[in-house]
């Protein structure tokens, strides 16, 4: 029997990790306390897709409600499956730089603690298995707002004469991070550290935006979904600053899962890669908008109002102007990597189907 072991299974990456392995022929141990509904309210639950993978999964699913701060709890489970531990895939968090400030203490523990509880199982139990983690972009903090930024008539862009996307070299030191991003970045220096000194298979991947239709998007917390729901059920949706300019780049889960699995095939021990969609993946909010509003004109003969829109001037601290994925040195590392498949194009129509169909 291959046990993978996925914390926040109910998630969008914890979730399309656990059909991916299970289809790879794994028993995935599921964790998750369904913590998003605590974050972010009743709209942001992922206890339906517990029950949906429960139903379709079967005895290949075994589920515990188990929070990551509990370290006693965690042992009992990594003790009970030791033996047959291959690969951690670690997406439980408090995801949102937003929320973090209002209860530090929550985010930092769930985070940081709750990482490094999982690092020292993964030691004690399972010294060999794969340990991913999925970090952030926020880790650089707003460093890269410090780069040649000039303003276009939809988006933020770089100078022409700057590399358009962001590699692993930019600093994380010196800048504004948010309470989230400092909690990540503790998390992402623990699974380094326990790689490189305890000689063990773990990898952070630093995501851009991560998006799928099996997200709970929230307004704190995953743009484009939430963007989605609000245009289809025709809600408000709130600009936070920079005139709906700041640039982001997207990479569906599908994809991002396709990295875990290239990864666990041949582990590095305490890497770090960037993790996103690339240029060709990245929009503006603005640009968003107009694309997801043009794709339900055509689906649904409606298109929202732009009153529906309100831009707020202040922006979210620590907030980035500009962030594009380069991930090259993932690509470099792994040849065999088929590279992104889902286009943002394609990505918009298959979160606006998926929309739709709950109407």
């Amino acid at each position: 029997m291959k046990i993978a072991i996925v914390t926040g299974c109910s998630g969008l990456i914890g979730s399309q990790s656990t059909e991916f392995l299970i289809e790879k022929g794994f028993v995935v141990v599921g964790i998750d306390n369904h913590m998003r509904k605590y974050f972010f309210g009743e709209l942001a639950t992922t206890e339906e897709n517990t029950k949906s993978l429960k139903k379709k999964f079967g005895k290949s699913f075994i589920f515990f409600d188990c929070d990551i701060r509990n370290y006693s709890d965690l042992e009992k489970i990594f003790n009970e499956y030791s033996d047959y531990i291959e690969i951690i895939i670690h997406t439980a968090a408090q995801p949102s730089h937003d929320w973090a400030a209002k209860e530090p203490l929550t985010d930092f523990t769930v985070n940081a603690l709750g990482t490094l509880n999982l690092l020292e199982l993964t030691r004690t139990f399972c010294k060999s298995a794969s340990f991913i983690f999925t970090s952030t972009n926020k880790v650089y903090g707003d460093n890269p707002n410090r780069l040649p930024i000039v303003e276009g008539e939809t988006r933020f862009l770089l100078d022409k004469n700057q590399k358009q996307s962001i590699d692993e070299t930019m600093s994380i030191d010196n800048c504004l991070h948010s309470v989230f991003g400092a909690s990540k970045v503790s998390a992402d220096l623990m699974v380094q550290e326990y790689g490189k000194y305890f000689n063990m298979n773990t990898v952070c991947f630093r995501g851009g935006c991560l998006t799928g239709p099996n997200h709970s998007g929230a307004e704190l917390h995953g743009f484009l979904s939430y963007l989605i729901k609000c245009i289809v059920n025709n809600r408000s949706y709130k600009i936070f600053g920079y005139g709906g300019k700041q640039v982001r780049d997207n990479i569906h889960s599908l994809d991002l899962v396709n990295m875990f699995w290239v990864y666990h095939q041949n582990p590095k021990k305490g890497e770090v890669y960037n993790a996103g969609g690339g240029i060709e993946n990245s929009t503006s909010i603005l640009e968003a908008i107009d694309k997801v509003n043009k794709i339900c004109g055509k689906k649904i003969k409606t298109w929202v109002n732009w009153d529906n829109f309100e831009c707020i001037e202040q922006n979210r601290v620590g907030d980035h102007i500009y962030y594009v994925t380069d991930y090259s040195k993932f690509k470099k590392d792994f040849p065999e990597w088929g590279g992104i498949t889902k286009s943002l194009d394609s990505i918009l129509l298959e979160m606006v189907e998926y929309e739709i169909k709950k109407l």
